[in-house]
């Protein structure tokens, strides 16, 4: 084994065992004591990096490999240090124990996303130590709040040290790269190239205030409630980006199916749990999440409110927006919580090129295919702000029978060693040959 495939489970581990939880309303330990391991065991090799903290506690790391061909641009690979809290009384192991056994590694951050976090580490390393340097320059990034938007980790460094991505025209990050075995002749491996897009909406309705007693008909919760139900059971109509287009035409070929774009169902349900991740890329979605309003049972409040998470296709936010402004009705009125644009790149090029090359050099089986995401990474907005066109790539070469969907967020979140392994082989070949 290469000293990379050797160090990465334990890398992921040392990762994992540091508690770096975004609640999302900065009551967190933030992110410094993760990026200070990065640091550490970039230091080990002689790596100087950039650390900056966008408050205190937030931690961010970057570093610069300069590259054998100053013509060529650079490459972004950037990994988030943040993960989503965890219950511990719900798990069957400790989550932030960083516990390996039985081929696995425990611990939340396994697969979102410490296992790249190490990945990076490792190829790094390896690539350092080894005296090899790649054809490009190569920007490794380890950021901050990712699993709340992003402020503190790459709004802050796009927006304070843009300096660090001088040249970077491409970027690789989460959620993409991952495998899922047709049978033992073929594999698919599935590369983000499409994100959705978010928006957050505070619905509102202002109504006259009264006595729960009486007649009321300007009744603000019920001028919410109503739609919001119109939002949450609305049937939005599919529509087939380019992007889920190609990418249930190549599922539908591997598999033998014929191609129906209006019934896309049998397809679908071959791709088992990971329908999680591209189900939703089919329309729009409205979904509601909060509702507000009242103080009292027997009294009538002048104001009610409601949150609905909105994902827009990309291509189609004028449309998403035309739709959602008939269902709320004259009497309720939307701000924006949080609104984030949709994003979609073409499966082409040197850098897709590469990928694939690279997967099919460490499994014969494989034949890369892009696909949509529901949700949205650290690519979206702020990268993107850059001019930088962005990838989702953790090649990972999954068992078929993992619920790898389930991991995300999910409860005993852990991810296969041999799956590390093989990923920082073709980390490696994809960074020096491409």
């Amino acid at each position: 084994m290469t000293p990379a495939e050797l160090e990465v489970a334990e890398l992921t581990a040392e990762l994992i065992r540091v508690d770096s939880s975004n609640y999302g309303d900065e009551s967190g330990p933030g992110e410094r004591a993760a990026a200070e391991v990065v640091m550490a065991r970039l230091a080990e090799v002689g790596i100087e990096a950039h650390y900056s903290e966008s408050a205190p506690g937030r931690g961010n790391v970057v570093t610069r490999i300069e590259g054998t061909d100053p013509s060529l641009p650079a490459l972004l690979v950037h990994g988030h240090l943040d993960v989503v809290p965890a219950n511990a009384a719900d798990w069957s192991v400790d989550p932030f124990a960083g516990e390996i056994r039985d081929g696995y590694i425990w611990g939340r951050g396994a697969v979102d996303m410490k296992d790249m976090d190490a990945m990076m580490l490792a190829v790094l390393r390896q690539m350092v130590r080894e005296g090899r340097r790649p054809r490009r320059d190569i920007v490794f990034a380890w950021v901050a709040d990712e699993e709340a938007g992003g402020v503190y980790g790459a709004k802050y460094l796009t927006a304070n040290h843009r300096d660090l991505f001088d040249g970077v025209t491409e970027s690789i990050s989460e959620v993409g790269g991952y495998s899922l075995e047709v049978d033992p002749s073929l594999r698919l491996y599935l590369i983000e190239t499409a994100q959705k897009g978010l928006s957050w909406m505070r619905l509102i309705a202002d109504g006259t205030a009264g006595h729960g007693s009486m007649l009321n008909d300007s009744n603000a919760v019920t001028e919410v409630a109503k739609a919001v139900a119109r939002l949450g059971g609305h049937q939005w109509p599919i529509t087939l980006t380019p992007t889920v287009r190609r990418f249930l035409t190549e599922v539908s070929e591997a598999f033998g199916l014929p191609f129906d774009p209006e019934n896309p169902g049998p397809v679908l349900e071959k791709l088992g749990p990971l329908v999680r991740f591209v189900g939703a890329t089919l329309h729009h979605t409205t979904n509601p999440t909060m509702l507000e309003a009242g103080y009292k049972a027997n009294v009538i409040p002048g104001q009610a409110s409601a949150v609905v998470d909105g994902r827009f296709l990309p291509g189609y936010e004028e449309d998403f927006f035309k739709t959602v402004d008939e269902l709320l009705g004259p009497n309720v009125r939307r701000e924006f919580v949080q609104h984030d644009i949709a994003l979609e790149t073409t499966f082409d090029g040197a850098l897709v090129e590469s990928m694939i090359a690279a997967l099919k050099a460490e499994d014969p089986t494989a034949r890369a295919v892009p696909y949509c995401m529901s949700g949205g990474t650290d690519n979206k907005t702020f990268f993107a702000d850059l001019g930088v066109r962005g990838f989702g790539f953790v090649p990972l070469r999954l068992p078929k029978d993992m619920d790898f969907a389930g991991m995300f967020h999910g409860v005993d979140e852990r991810v296969p060693v041999e799956s590390l392994q093989f990923g920082v082989r073709v980390l490696d070949r994809l960074l020096l040959n491409y």
